[in-house]
């Protein structure tokens, strides 16, 4: 579907994803996540620009991973550094060593790490990441995780549309809360969180490439959100929130 003619005339444009990951999870199927084939996947679905963790940080060796993952950086790439949630110690000295590099978000891996919600690590290592300036994405029940993260900036990537709701209200009290829109293709996803907490919360995630990314771009194309509303979604509020931390 990628090489379809019809993605690159006729959808959104994306000038920044917030979520793309390079590597591979070595217990299933799938892609390599090879840099080259995920830049190649990328351009075929005119992303222009992606914030991009590295499998390897997230799930065997997080520093060398995360400089994997800073190699990286040019004007396609903002890297984005993993952390380890079954280390917290180790967290947090990897959140001094990315501040020090000038990165400007880490990226949560509770399912892939088995991290509960409740763990007093995920709330240490949110806060450190707040006082570093960092953005923090995380993946995870938005219902699950979002007390733990009350105070920091963050983007729910994983945030069902059967979950909405609950992402909506605790986004009312928490102006740092974003979602990526990956699984919000309901009729109304995306109207609904406009209309109740701002368009501004919004950011287009594909997690190239374990998914479609012509699938939220769809939705994009095909909701009743206005052309400029659209242009934030598919850049605009990543840009706001992820560049201007610098």
């Amino acid at each position: 579907m990628s090489g379809n003619p019809f993605v690159a005339a006729d959808l959104p444009p994306v000038t920044f994803d917030v979520d793309v990951l390079v590597g591979r999870y070595a217990d299933r199927p799938g892609p390599t996540g090879d840099p080259r084939d995920v830049a190649a996947t990328l351009a075929a679905n005119g992303i222009a620009r992606a914030a991009v963790a590295s499998l390897r940080a997230a799930l065997f060796d997080v520093p060398s991973g995360n400089d994997e993952a800073a190699a990286l950086a040019g004007p396609t790439v903002l890297p984005v550094g993993a952390l380890d949630l079954r280390d917290p110690l180790g967290a947090e000295r990897e959140v001094v060593r990315l501040a020090e590099r000038g990165f400007r978000a880490v990226r949560l891996f509770p399912d892939e790490q088995r991290v509960e919600p409740d763990f007093p690590s995920v709330r240490h290592v949110a806060r450190r990441a707040t006082e570093a300036g960092l953005v923090v994405l995380t993946g995870g029940d938005v219902r699950r995780f979002w007390r733990p993260l009350r105070g920091a900036t963050v983007v729910f990537l994983d945030t069902h549309f059967y979950h909405l709701g609950d992402f909506v209200v605790a986004a009312r009290d928490e102006p740092g809360f974003h979602t990526s829109t990956r699984l919000l293709n309901s009729p109304d996803a995306l109207e609904t969180v406009a209309a109740h907490v701002g368009v501004e919360r919004l950011l287009y995630g594909s997690r190239t490439p374990f998914y479609e990314p012509v699938v939220p771009r769809l939705r994009l194309a095909r909701g009743g959100l206005g052309p400029a509303e659209v242009a934030a979604v598919a850049g605009g509020n990543a840009r706001r929130i992820l560049e201007a931390q610098a």
